[in-house]
């Protein structure tokens, strides 16, 4: 791991105030990595092509997925029993994405949005995972990675909402600052610099630097289901564990058809992985994707706790409607490094939780009042990004 500065070391380097300074330094700002992408930035300049996946992309085909069995279906039922018996041994963990903000419902923390009025994301995500474990009479816990601006609230949150079924832990992922199109530190108006959460590939670090995943290892944790806080159809559904298992892969990602945007599977050098569409190199026909990705996926922890050199990506955005910079990594990009399978669920039924505008609140509240384990249907987010 890179050597972290000090709070007054980071003052001193980067021209920042005391409580900036103290806030780099709380959530591991990593000035070596940092430093490093904004000079190539700097050198180069913003290239598009810097993000594309080096060589030989190819889609799969049908037979390449392994499609999640129909409800009621003997192999159904057996996939279901086989991850049943996986969580009542203590074996399964949700991690929940959950450091982003609320900028399409008006700020805050997202997991403290509502998603229907009086009910919020996070509400909704641990009242599921109440239900299964009360019914299974099972233990399962819920990891909440945060950010520098979820993370106090989301911390006493988990205090509030946890049962002795559902003991809420908390990973806070890492921090950094904002840049110009030049690689200098973009500031404000205000000359105070910006900073911003890098992306959902902080899932690793995040888990192995709060002690959490040896936490979960040493009570007996194996497998972890990771999912964004903000996609209410995504809960933990035993048939998804047991086609893991019973794939005997590092990693087992959720995809689904239709003409969505976002990452899909494709195989790079004959590694079967999801790529997302600004990674893939423009000679390469991506029109139409056999299945698009969740960001829902089913992990090993011995995967987890090992290092992969997930690549950092320039991402362009605006701030004060002044352009910058941020690097960031993605969470699907693990499967370019582990055996990955890629489970087709099917998108009957589907609730996509993404923006208020159209949303089937009444498919929502019947599936949670009949007690309805929701990713049984289809699971529908924004794919890439930061959490």
């Amino acid at each position: 791991m890179a050597e972290l500065l000090t709070s007054a070391e980071i003052a001193e380097r980067y021209d920042v105030d005391a409580e900036t300074a103290e806030r780099l330094a709380r959530y591991r700002f990593d000035p070596e990595t940092f430093d490093s992408l904004r000079s190539e930035l700097a050198d180069g300049g913003l290239d598009p092509e810097r993000n594309w996946v080096d060589g030989d992309v190819a889609g799969p085909s049908e037979s390449d997925l392994s499609p999640l069995p129909p409800l009621g279906s003997g192999e159904r039922r057996r996939l279901d029993q086989l991850g049943r018996e996986a969580i009542s041994s203590g074996h399964v963990g949700v991690m929940l994405l959950a450091g982003g903000m609320a900028t399409r419902f008006g700020g805050g923390v997202k997991a403290l949005a509502d998603v229907l009025p009086g009910i919020r994301f996070i509400d909704v995500k641990i009242a599921d995972l109440v239900r299964l474990t009360d019914a299974m009479d099972s233990v399962v816990p819920m990891i909440l990675m945060t950010s520098f601006q979820s993370d106090d609230v989301l911390a006493e949150a988990g205090r509030q909402l946890q049962t002795d079924r559902v003991a809420v832990r908390i990973a806070p992922q890492s921090i950094s600052m904002r840049v110009t199109e030049g690689g200098d530190l973009f500031r404000g108006a205000d000359g105070s610099v910006s900073l911003y959460a890098p992306g959902h590939g902080d899932v690793p670090s995040a888990l192995q630097t709060s002690g959490v995943l040896e936490e979960f290892r040493s009570q007996g944790g194996r497998h972890l289901f990771v999912t964004n806080v903000d996609n209410s159809a995504a809960t933990l559904d035993p048939a998804i564990i047991g086609l893991h298992l019973d794939g005997g892969t590092e990693m087992t990602c959720e995809v689904t058809g239709g003409d969505l945007n976002g990452g899909a599977p494709y195989f790079v050098d004959g590694h079967l992985q999801i790529l997302e569409e600004f990674r893939i190199p423009a000679h390469v026909d991506t029109a139409a994707p056999l299945a698009v990705n969740t960001n829902s996926l089913v992990i090993e922890v011995d995967a987890v706790d090992r290092h992969h050199p997930l690549t950092w990506f320039q991402v362009q955005k605006k701030v004060d409607e002044q352009p910058v910079v941020q690097f960031e990594r993605l969470v699907g990009e693990l499967s370019a490094f582990l055996t990955t399978r890629m489970a087709v669920v099917d998108r009957d039924g589907v609730i996509a939780v993404q923006t208020p505008q159209g949303f089937p609140a009444d498919r929502l509240r019947a599936a949670h009042a009949a007690g309805n384990d929701a990713s049984d249907d289809a699971t529908l987010v924004e794919a890439g990004g930061g959490t």
